[in-house]
C-alpha cells in the first residue's frame, strides 16, 4: 500500500526525471529538481511569475498536504516565491486536468535574467498533516488542477 510519495507524470516519463530525496536524515524537505530548461526574466511591476515544471505528482493520505518552500539559498540567488509556499492538497493527485503535475512559481529579484537547468534544484517539498475546526463541514469534490479552488 502507498502512504505517500512522489511520481513522475506521464508526459515526462522518458525525460530522465529524478525523484526527490532528501539529502540528510535529519531533512525535512525532499529536493526538487527543474523538468526543463527555464530562463527567469527580472521582475518588474505587473510581471507574473514564471512557472517551473517539476515534471512530479504527489500522493499522501487525505488528511496530509504538501508545502512547497524556497531553498534557503534562494533569495540570494534572487529567486523569491511567488505566493510565499506552496501548498498541494492530497486530492490534486490524479486530477483531470494535469494529473496533479505541480510546479515552482518564482519572480527574479535581480536585474538580469535567471537560468534554470534541468536538474538543479529548485525548492524543497515538505510533507504534513493538518487538523480539522470542530464545525467543518467541507464537502466539496476538486475538479480541475492547478488553480481550480478559485475556478467557477
Amino acid at each position: 500500500m502507498k502512504v505517500r510519495g512522489f511520481e513522475v507524470v506521464s508526459s515526462y516519463v522518458d525525460k530522465d526525471i529524478h525523484l526527490p530525496v532528501r539529502k540528510t536524515m535529519h531533512a525535512a524537505g525532499y529536493d526538487v529538481e527543474a523538468a526543463e530548461d527555464v530562463v527567469i526574466p527580472p521582475f518588474f511591476l505587473g510581471c507574473k511569475p514564471t512557472l517551473i515544471p517539476t515534471g512530479l505528482k504527489v500522493y499522501m493520505q487525505s488528511d496530509e498536504y504538501v508545502m512547497l518552500v524556497n531553498r534557503s539559498s534562494g533569495p540570494k540567488k534572487g529567486l523569491v516565491m511567488a505566493n510565499s509556499m506552496g501548498i498541494i492538497d492530497s486530492d490534486y493527485y490524479e486530477n483531470q486536468d494535469n494529473e496533479g503535475h505541480f510546479y515552482f512559481q518564482y519572480y527574479n529579484i535581480l536585474d538580469h535574467d535567471i537560468v534554470i537547468h534541468k536538474g538543479d534544484v529548485i525548492g524543497q517539498a515538505i510533507f504534513q498533516k493538518y487538523l480539522l475546526g470542530d464545525d467543518d463541514q467541507a464537502t466539496g469534490k476538486r475538479k480541475g488542477g492547478f488553480g481550480s479552488t478559485d475556478k467557477k
